[in-house]
């Protein structure tokens, strides 16, 4: 039986992002951009779908972890971009949570808004802070079934003390849907009841 290692079920071409503790980024603009090159590299390596993320120290920007959509690869359906880089970053800190008090805090910067199910581990990663690009509403125009979030997703999050920024580079998250839709991407979670024939 292969190792479970949430690190060993990375595509090999994340390898150039193994060395976390040497990238340090500033700007929500600059963290966003990373995460949508990783998605972007995703749909160009055929390995996920145009999903990426990253957990950053927030006051440092130094990179805790990364993630990318493995759904198809892992044929996993929990494996979406923001579950792998919470899961990474935890493994690193060998911790459950990412809010451990005397410890820097972390931010999950992610290419698109969370999905149901994303919106659910969120609440218990401990991070402090989350940032999107993409809207659930781009997801879903794309395809993808986001599941039933809370309208008020946003101002639940913020009652249990994360601050969520949403909108940040919206257009080129957006464009990486398209790109991956130009590509022949499998929209891996179609709802059963939009299935014709």
């Amino acid at each position: 039986m292969p190792p479970v290692c949430p690190e060993l079920l990375l595509p090999p071409w994340t390898g150039e992002y193994s060395e976390f503790d040497s990238c340090s980024l500033h700007s929500d603009h600059d963290r966003m951009q990373f995460t949508i090159e990783l998605a972007r590299k995703n749909i160009m390596h055929k390995t996920g779908g145009p999903f990426g993320a990253a957990v950053f120290e927030r006051n440092s920007g130094n990179l805790a972890s990364i993630g990318v959509n493995l759904v198809l690869r892992s044929g996993c359906s929990h494996n979406h971009a923001e579950m792998v880089a919470i899961a990474i970053a935890q493994h690193r800190l060998n911790s459950y949570t990412l809010y451990r008090s005397g410890y820097p805090q972390y931010e999950l910067v992610t290419s698109c808004e969370p999905c149901a199910m994303c919106f659910g581990a969120i609440i218990w990663s401990g991070i402090t802070r989350l940032v999107c690009g993409a809207s659930s509403a781009d997801a879903t125009a794309a395809g993808f079934d986001e599941g039933p979030k809370p309208a008020n997703w946003i101002e639940e999050l913020e009652k249990r003390g994360i601050e969520v920024v949403t909108g940040v580079s919206r257009n080129d998250a957006k464009m990486v849907f398209q790109h991956y839709l130009d590509s022949c991407g499998v929209i891996y979670n179609e709802h059963p009841l939009t299935i014709t024939g």
